[in-house]
């Protein structure tokens, strides 16, 4: 990312993401930055705290301080607080067999990103990207919380199957994930074909394959994106069947266009993801 500002925007947006994956509202934050000063001036520093300060305006959220040190390599993010109602925390392990689960953004920001480092992507490919990874899932949290759902995590570095992973680990669960309904930017399976995979997709690969059982005449291509790491990817919803459409329609309705169906939980199936 070569603009500070939108730097800013998608590290706070993706900060703000944990407490929104939780049911809660985030309200207070601190900055945490490291910068080089000797190679970098100070007013890219300040567009960076720029789009941070405007995406927290946007969330609600009130910056009450930060710490900064000087480094080597830039680094910023936020130290966020929420609230939620003590009954309503959601956690990523509370699944039931027969929950449909709901993904909120479409997949491929990581394989994107390497087209755009590699001077490959359009710069309207570019801006798509960059706004995707600045949306908030503020409003997609804000219906989910109309509802009952049962766990929640967000899709970040570990990719789709890493963080499902994460999900069954400990429940003795199975998911059923149907390939076809998960939604991925149609440049990212582009790309992807072309061999720019990031390098965390396969060390997200290598971790969690086991935890993968595909059917046949799964590509291969498409688990390799099913492992791309996303930045300030979408919401991982799970909930009961007979309430999983309703939720569908309302964050659909509420502007979250781009959610779908992906899969099932499916009891006693040894903590294992089918891929079909």
């Amino acid at each position: 990312m070569d603009d500070p500002y939108w730097f800013g925007q998608i590290a706070a947006a993706n900060a703000l993401s944990d407490i929104y994956a939780m049911g809660g509202e985030p309200k207070t934050a601190m900055n945490l930055v490291a910068f080089p000063l000797k190679e970098m001036g100070l007013s890219i520093l300040r567009k960076i705290l720029e789009g941070g300060i405007d995406k927290m305006k946007e969330a609600g959220v009130v910056l009450v301080g930060g710490h900064s040190v000087e480094d080597s390599e830039l680094k910023y993010g936020l130290s966020v607080t929420g609230f939620v109602h003590p009954d309503r925390v959601l956690v990523k392990g509370g699944m039931k067999p027969g929950d449909r689960l709901i993904l909120t953004k479409p997949l491929g920001t990581g394989v994107i990103n390497t087209a755009i480092k590699a001077d490959m992507a359009t710069p309207e490919l570019t801006d798509r990207v960059i706004r995707l990874m600045a949306t908030l899932n503020r409003d997609s949290a804000r219906v989910m919380a109309d509802f009952p759902v049962h766990a929640c995590t967000d899709i970040t570095g570990f990719g789709l199957l890493g963080h499902l992973a994460e999900m069954i680990i400990g429940t003795g669960f199975g998911l059923l994930l149907r390939a076809a309904d998960v939604p991925i930017m149609p440049e990212a399976v582009e790309y992807a074909g072309y061999g720019l995979l990031p390098a965390g997709a396969f060390k997200n690969k290598e971790f969690r394959l086991s935890m993968v059982d595909c059917a046949p005449g799964i590509d291969a291509l498409m688990v390799d994106l099913f492992f791309d790491p996303q930045t300030s990817g979408g919401l991982l919803i799970s909930i009961a069947e007979d309430h999983a459409e309703r939720l569908l329609e309302s964050l659909i309705h509420k502007g979250v266009s781009q959610s779908r169906i992906i899969g099932e939980v499916v009891a006693g199936a040894g903590e294992k993801i089918f891929l079909t």
